[in-house]
């Protein structure tokens, strides 16, 4: 696997105690930011699209 650019939400206060993401064409790769080392949840990329839409107030589609 190639090399992974992780990067935090702007809304993190300080930069900590947030979750990471690092995107790839067909997957999200996600991270605690306090444990960067540990274990990571891979998911495919129409699936984070849900989760955010449903976030955001639109609901399931």
């Amino acid at each position: 696997m190639p090399s992974l650019t992780w990067r935090k939400s702007t809304y993190s206060p300080d930069g900590s105690n947030c979750v990471e993401i690092a995107t790839t064409p067909t997957a999200i790769h996600i991270r605690d930011s306090k444990n960067t080392g540990d274990l990571q949840l891979t998911i495919p990329s129409y699936t984070w699209t849900e989760f955010i839409r449903y976030a955001a107030g639109g609901g399931a589609s």
